[in-house]
């Protein structure tokens, strides 16, 4: 009981109470055991789920033993199942970071030792995960075999404090996966691609670490180191990441990727994936522009602990942990390129190599060491009391008594001067080291803070008289706001740079009251007015972009979170390429639990109005065309369709199975585009005209626990897919659905056999039903359905018709949605709806697709109106002349058209400004219909 007298009374007291709660038949009480009770909240939940590790704990043997034990020793992999193998690894990881806490809290473990035994416990849990992946994928796949039919494994990059062997005990982990070979595999059911299998396993094996059981959690699992960040691919070939870091790596990847440390039992192929990223982290001469680089990322550090508030940080304040790490990774990489013996993943290695080698003297090594031993010794403390990662000290009685205790200080303010000490230390040395890049100054003139602070423009030296009103408007708004007084400085610091950038753009009104009106929205919200603060290129950007256009405005108004998108101009300005889209949303979506359906339905809105943003951002400073706008925006929609579909079906597929003869990757299922979707001409506020169609009857059941028939899984199928568009959440709706053009509109099945849709279009349809379908093209769908589709779509719309009929359906049709829907009047001109507007040239190619289409089948191969009218020109149905003023006038309206969307402004404009075109237009569809 010596070690219990020890304690002051209120640990004492909290230790002997656990203990005789834990052994109430034990006798003798063990003072280690009831310190460690006492001093570690994750160690009384473990010994309350393992009470038997007591005698194991306590044996002299076992405390001296280091050996790594697998988790599934003795253990067939393949016999394992999923809640088995997360059993075990939970488990395995409560019973060893159990040990170590013992260790560390009761035995005064040497930290070193520590972090290093932990991270090979850490090791032995990623490898044994990776097995288990690997055998269960290949249970069904087969596995890639090199050329001597062996199977080429899944490689786990660790990195940080994983790769250097010094992980704490409460830590993340970031991992990279790459693969040898892209071979196919072989051996199981069916063959699939190396990128496909590896990727399946990478997913198996985050899930078997990262997923939260009843049992707990084995680690959190970050991906964002790798290649492209959290859009890039899960796993990477040997070729593909060698490309990657010699065409796009980054200075901060240099940093991370010295880092780098291949994880599990050596094969062949490590030694050749290590030479193919020495190149990239080690250049052969003496590279001193690393230390600007590490400069620069310090600052951004510093800020961020500044934005987050946080204090009494001992990893990212001024002389913490991440200081030590820069200072000597600083040093490798300006000499690792030279000196072999610095390219060591190890912090502690590196140190002492940097002696050998003179680069830091003897006296200045071990005061480093030392400090930061103290300091990692400190994390591991203030992580196991209650195995949270944090390195922020503690600010409530009972842990700040834990930390005097085992730093053998009389008080926390002690402890917190002796540690304060240790930091002074090691800020004076990475100062010398790396030096400190200054912030910019604060540059704005007074007459900026005198306006902000009196409310009143005219101390600007150009005053904007319509400026008052916004800003007198704000203030009141402020006034009446619940901001704290972090929020009212960070604000007080903000506007007069937000003045100040209003008046370098020259802005109206409009955009300062634009910009109010987002600052509005954050206003209690004190991370993002720091954002903007603190990064002016951000400040600049939303000033600009609201500038252009009061939709982007509105639009990060309503979706604060897209202010971030604002940061990296080179990325905002740069729209994801066409073919790109599909790819990116289901990399996007590869961390995201398949059973969360409210964070998939949230993750959909949140992409589309990222890349949206990204495109409004091209479209209104011109970088891109408004052709190209709608591709954009209309590749954006398939995107979100397909990663949709996906959704709906897994989700469909959990309740009642699949149909007979489809998987994942041959649904049997299609969705047809209609209208601007169909025609590749989404707007920005766009709804989706779409019809949902399948390849089965109805009397083939699903292989599911409750079988339905084929007809009624897709219809459930189809109305998960409306629910996941158009349910409103926090952002919103994903896209307004619209459902109406399928066979017999509104009363008809929401999703259809395709062969059905065909007896319709054949036997049922009326004549407008057939121009809906000259824009009419099936964007999701395996090969058979599009085949099939095509046909369908080419054998109703080359059907002879009685041209008389035909030419009064289209006349009647136009003239009633003219009568409804048209808007101007003698001086505006509605540039969708009026005569000579876009739905006459609409009408126009319609007409002309299905009044020649039996003689010119070319007539029906595409589905946007310029193609089928340069076509029609081509064949003679219409003269070259008559083609480019309806393609000029077409390409006129749109763009004004799209610069109204941007602006809010509706359809309306002087039609004198149209005059020439209008005339035009009018005078074709009279000599078309033959109206004179």
């Amino acid at each position: 009981m010596s070690n219990v007298k020890q304690l002051p009374i209120q640990l004492q007291k909290l230790g002997l109470m656990r203990f005789k709660q834990l052994y109430p038949q034990q006798h003798n009480i063990d003072s280690k055991i009831v310190m460690l009770l006492a001093l570690s909240d994750f160690a009384w939940r473990s010994l309350e789920s393992q009470p038997d590790l007591m005698p194991w704990l306590l044996c002299k043997n076992e405390l001296q033993n280091r050996t790594i034990h697998s988790p599934f020793e003795n253990l067939e992999l393949t016999e394992l199942d999923e809640s088995q193998c997360h059993k075990l690894l939970r488990k395995y990881r409560e019973k060893y970071w159990l040990k170590v806490a013992f260790l560390d809290l009761c035995c005064n473990n040497p930290i070193s030792d520590s972090i290093k035994y932990i991270s090979q416990l850490a090791d032995m849990l990623i490898q044994s995960a990776n097995q288990w992946a690997h055998a269960h994928v290949a249970k069904v796949n087969g596995e890639p075999l090199d050329g001597r039919n062996q199977a080429m494994p899944l490689m786990v990059l660790g990195m940080g404090k994983l790769g250097g062997q010094e992980l704490n005990y409460s830590s993340d982990i970031d991992l990279i996966f790459a693969y040898p070979r892209s071979v196919k595999t072989q051996g199981g059911r069916r063959s699939i691609e190396a990128q496909v299998f590896y990727t399946k396993v990478a997913q198996k094996l985050i899930a078997s670490l990262n997923q939260i059981t009843g049992d707990g959690q084995v680690f959190r699992v970050d991906m964002r180191l790798r290649p492209f960040g959290e859009s890039g691919p899960l796993v990477m070939s040997f070729n593909a990441i060698e490309d990657y870091y010699q065409e796009q790596g980054r200075d901060w990847e240099r940093y991370a990727m010295l880092k780098g440390r291949l994880i599990g039992v050596p094969n062949q192929y490590w030694d050749e994936f290590n030479q193919l990223l020495k190149p990239f982290v080690y250049r052969r001469y003496i590279d001193f522009s690393v230390i600007e680089s590490l400069r620069k990322m310090k600052l951004m550090i510093a800020q961020e602990v500044r934005r987050k508030r946080l204090t009494n940080n001992i990893k990212l304040g001024a002389g913490g942990i991440r200081e030590v790490e820069f200072i000597v990774q600083a040093l490798q990489m300006v000499r690792g390129g030279r000196e072999a013996n610095l390219q060591t993943q190890s912090l502690l290695k590196a140190l002492k190599e940097l002696t050998v080698s003179q680069i830091i003297d003897d006296l200045e090594a071990k005061d480093l060491k030392n400090n930061y031993l103290y300091l990692r010794k400190v994390e591991q403390y203030l992580q196991i009391f209650d195995d949270k990662q944090t390195q922020t000290l503690p600010d409530d009685e009972l842990n700040q008594q834990r930390l005097n205790l085992l730093l053998a200080q009389p008080d926390f303010t002690a402890s917190v001067s002796k540690i304060e000490h240790v930091m002074s230390q090691i800020n004076n040395e990475f100062t010398h080291v790396i030096g400190e890049e200054t912030e910019p100054l604060d540059t704005c003139e007074s007459a900026f803070v005198s306006a902000w602070e009196h409310g009143d423009i005219s101390f600007l030296n150009d005053p904007k008289d319509d400026w008052q009103l916004p800003l007198q408007d704000f203030k009141l708004r402020l006034s009446k706001a619940k901001v704290g007084n972090r929020g009212r400085d960070i604000l007080d610091k903000l506007m007069p740079a937000l003045l100040k950038q209003l008046s370098n753009f020259n802005a109206s009104a409009t955009a300062f009251t634009m910009i109010c009106q987002i600052l509005n929205k954050i206003i209690s919200r004190t991370a993002y007015l720091e954002l903007l603060y603190e990064n002016p290129g951000t400040l600049k950007q939303l000033v600009l972009l609201c500038c252009h256009s009061k939709w982007i405005g509105e639009h990060i108004s309503r979706y604060p979170i897209l202010l971030d998108e604002l940061i990296d101009p080179a990325v905002l300005y740069k729209p994801t390429p066409l073919t790109a889209y599909k790819d990116e949303i289901r990399q996007y979506f590869l961390r995201i639990e398949h059973d969360d359906l409210e964070l998939q339905m949230e993750s959909l809105r949140q992409f589309k109005q990222t890349h949206q943003l990204r495109i409004a951002a091209a479209d209104a400073t011109g970088v891109i065309d408004v052709m190209k706008v709608s591709d954009h925006l209309t590749a954006l929609a398939e995107a979100v369709v397909d990663q949709a579909v996906n959704i709906a079906w897994h989700n469909t597929a959990q309740r009642f199975g699949t149909p007979q003869g489809t998987d994942d990757e041959n649904k049997g299922f299609a969705v047809i585009a209609y209208g601007k979707t169909g025609g590749f001409e989404v707007g920005y506020d766009s709804d989706l005209d779409l019809v949902f169609v399948h390849n089965h009857d109805g009397l083939s059941q699903t292989n599911g626990k409750k079988p339905i028939d084929s007809r009624q899984f897709y219809l459930k199928l189809a109305q998960r897919l409306m629910h996941l568009f158009n349910t409103r959440t926090a952002s919103g709706i994903l896209y307004e659905l619209d459902t109406r053009l399928r066979p017999e509109g509104a009363s008809g099945l929401l999703a259809i056999n395709l062969e059905s849709f065909n007896h319709y279009q054949q036997t049922q349809a009326w004549t407008w039903e057939h121009q809906a379908l000259v824009r009419g093209r099936l964007i999701l769908g395996q090969d058979e359905l599009i085949e099939r589709f095509a046909e369908i779509r080419k054998d109703i719309l080359c059907q002879q018709r009685d041209i008389k009929v035909l030419k009064d359906d289209v006349i009647k049709m136009r003239e009633k949605m003219r009568v409804h829907l048209a808007k101007g009047n003698t001086e505006k001109f509605d540039l969708k709806q009026d005569i000579g507007g876009m739905a006459d040239i609409e009408f126009i190619t319609q007409y002309l697709v299905l009044k020649y289409a039996h003689e010119f089948e070319r007539l029906t191969v595409y589905s946007d109106n310029v193609r089928i009218l340069t076509d029609a020109a081509k064949i003679g149905c219409i003269t070259k002349e008559q083609q480019q003023q309806l393609i000029h006038a077409y390409i006129s309206y749109r763009s004004r058209y799209h610069v109204l969307s941007l602006e809010q402004q509706g359809r309306l404009v002087p039609r004198i400004q149209f005059e020439e075109d209008i005339t035009n237009v009018k005078r074709i569809w009279d000599i078309i219909f033959e109206l004179n």
